[in-house]
């Protein structure tokens, strides 16, 4: 929602550090809450180290009901140091602290198998451009050039940044195309990145499906 591509839902995701300290902190937060974990993999440092994701439901009066997932690792995104270094830091009156990925790991974290994400990438990436596009800062077209996922915003983006349009299409050919203003091509690339990203997550998920199916159906 802070970035300006609303989804109202009852859950929050956690991206954390898994370490024992912090592993014991968040322990301590999910007993606060009275979160339950309501599915495979088990409550396991492990686990959450090898990629797979936590599922809590909050059972306190104050926060009943909402789900919590909680990941270390997501596929295509770097490490948590590096994380944590590009978050965005958000004060509320209170002086509550909140750290969220930054636009570019979110936008990474996004492009998985599942359908409902394609269409929030695609809110995310136009929400940044239209908002900011008229005072860019210096990698700003770099980074709408690479991921901007709406046809017109993107032919539009390559005309006013020519030359970093240029320079990568090499690493994302449909820019070539965006450079030209061919939009039916562009549509057509669009669609060929998300098949690949999907396929791409789906083998990511396949061991790790396999072994939640065992968890699931013990012998």
């Amino acid at each position: 929602m802070f970035y300006g591509a609303a989804e109202f839902s009852r859950d929050v995701d956690l991206a954390v550090l898994a370490e024992p300290e912090n592993w014991r902190r968040l322990n301590e937060a999910l007993a606060e809450l009275q979160a339950e974990c309501i599915a495979v993999p088990p409550c396991d440092l492990d686990y959450l180290r090898r990629g797979f994701a936590l599922h809590f439901r909050c059972h306190h009066q104050e926060a009943g009901g909402i789900r919590i997932d909680i990941l270390s690792t997501m596929r295509g995104v770097e490490d948590f140091p590096r994380l944590w270094k590009r978050r965005l830091s958000l004060t509320d009156p209170g002086g509550g602290i909140y750290n969220l990925l930054s636009l570019a790991d979110l936008v990474k974290a996004k492009k998985t198998q599942r359908s409902k994400d394609w269409p929030m990438i695609q809110r995310l990436l136009e929400a940044d451009y239209l908002i900011r596009r008229k005072n860019p800062k210096p990698h700003d077209a770099e980074f709408w050039l690479g991921e901007l996922r709406t046809p017109d915003l993107l032919v539009e983006c390559a005309r006013r940044h020519p030359r970093q349009c240029d320079r990568l299409s090499a690493r994302r050919p449909l820019l070539a195309h965006a450079r030209r203003g061919d939009v039916a091509a562009v549509v057509s690339g669009l669609a060929e990145e998300e098949k690949l990203e999907r396929e791409a997550d789906r083998l990511y998920w396949q061991p790790l499906k396999a072994e939640l199916e065992k968890l699931r159906h013990p012998k």
